[in-house]
């Protein structure tokens, strides 16, 4: 388990933001009340991040920044001072933020902050800008917030670095740029990227605010003017990969099967037929499976709806776990799924369902009263030719009920 180091004389203080941060997150806390205590947790543990005050008893003056800085430790300054120079010469230091330790409202921005600093890990930013100290100075901030950075020169390199990683979340794109300058970039992107997809924030010096404008018409998500705050910089950073993680949650709900994780049905037609598409002139085959559990009505009056839900869930885990990732698992209603092997000829596609039906068969759920219960599936299967996705939908329905009528816990294969 990853560890956080508290480093605060205020016992009570250090207890509290302990208790908080324990009960909240996922880590274990150590707490310092001196740097000399500090400095010996530090020699023995690596840390996520330190919260550190500034005064402290063998430190009066801040000298605990300092020593932090020098070891590379991602630090969170607490202090209950209000002057602004002080604040402004602290976050000229490489540390991730400067909060107040007045109330629960700052205890609740820390917490919020070290969840934040957490889903960075997640994220990959490209930095775009033609200034070799701006593009340190914001690769610097970027790591300082645990964020994953590739930096280049200019848009030509940003476009194929886009290629490389396509799991770049958020770009940072300067104006004025030698080979493709930052519009540019910005409207070659949105040609591939749209905006749920990929943030784009430009920071720049210019003072045009009709460029400005054009930027964001072109599909810039946000703009940050430079010379910039490390603060306004962090800020804007974060929201822009919290708000990308907000439409990335609405959109994977809206996909999926609520019960199972699975992808819904009208997210299958929707991806199928872009499947369709690609391999269109193709001689690529795929299998279609219709999957549905036996006796669930059975199951159900004996055992209760928690019971199906149990089968439902198993038999869901069951498809993920025997197909390939590139392979499309779908609930399409109650106990019935459809499942698609990409590329795949009649002889492969029948030993993977039939592993499949044997794991259905030796997998057991339990009741509420601990009972176990044992269920099969009835598969039928159709390798795509010549017909629509419908049609072979179809015609592996019929074979499905095939399997049913001559005796269940089979395959039939076309």
């Amino acid at each position: 388990m990853k560890k956080i180091l508290i480093i605060e004389d205020n016992k009570t203080l250090a207890k509290l933001i302990s208790k908080k941060i324990s009960s909240g997150l996922d880590f274990e806390v150590d707490i310092a009340y001196k740097l000399s205590e500090a400095k010996l947790f530090l020699k023995m543990f690596n840390y996520f991040i330190v919260l550190t005050d500034l005064n402290l008893p063998d430190a009066p003056n801040g000298e605990v920044v300092d020593y932090l800085m020098k070891k590379n430790a991602h630090t969170i300054v607490l202090t209950s001072s209000a002057n602004k120079d002080f604040r402004k010469q602290m976050m000229k230091k490489n540390i991730i933020d400067y909060v107040n330790k007045g109330g629960a409202n700052d205890i609740s921005y820390i917490i919020n902050t070290i969840k934040r600093l957490q889903k960075n890990q997640n994220h990959k930013v490209l930095v775009v800008d033609d200034s070799m100290i701006f593009r340190k100075q914001m690769t610097d901030m970027l790591k300082n917030l645990f964020i994953k950075v590739f930096a280049v020169a200019h848009g030509e390199e940003a476009l194929n670095m886009l290629q490389t990683h396509p799991d770049i979340s958020l770009v940072l794109t300067d104006y004025n740029m030698p080979v493709m300058d930052g519009m540019e970039l910005t409207i070659e992107i949105r040609k591939n990227h749209p905006k749920n997809d990929l943030s784009v924030l430009v920071v720049s010096s210019n003072n045009d605010d009709e460029i400005n404008a054009m930027f964001l018409k072109n599909g810039a998500n946000d703009y940050i003017k430079k010379p910039f705050s490390k603060e306004e910089f962090s800020c804007r950073v974060n929201n822009a990969l919290e708000a990308k993680e907000n439409i990335d949650a609405i959109t994977n709900h809206a996909k999926r099967d609520l019960l199972t994780g699975l992808y819904n049905r009208q997210y299958f037609f929707k991806e199928m037929n872009n499947y369709f598409e690609q391999i269109n002139q193709t001689t690529e085959q795929f299998a279609v499976a219709m999957i549905d559990i036996d006796n669930i009505k059975n199951i159900n009056d004996t055992y209760g709806d928690e019971a199906v839900d149990r089968s439902i869930i198993t038999l869901s885990e069951i498809l993920l776990s025997t197909t390939n990732y590139k392979d499309f698992v779908s609930r399409f209603n109650n106990e019935e799924f459809c499942v698609v092997l990409k590329n795949i000829n009649r002889t492969s596609a029948h030993d993977i369902f039939e592993r499949i039906r044997e794991e259905i068969e030796n997998s057991v759920i339990f009741s509420d009263k601990g009972e176990s219960i044992k269920f099969t599936a009835s598969i039928g299967v159709v390798i795509h030719k010549d017909d629509t996705l419908e049609e072979s939908i179809n015609q592996a329905d019929m074979l499905l009920h095939k399997a049913k009528q001559n005796g269940k816990n089979q395959i039939i294969i076309k």
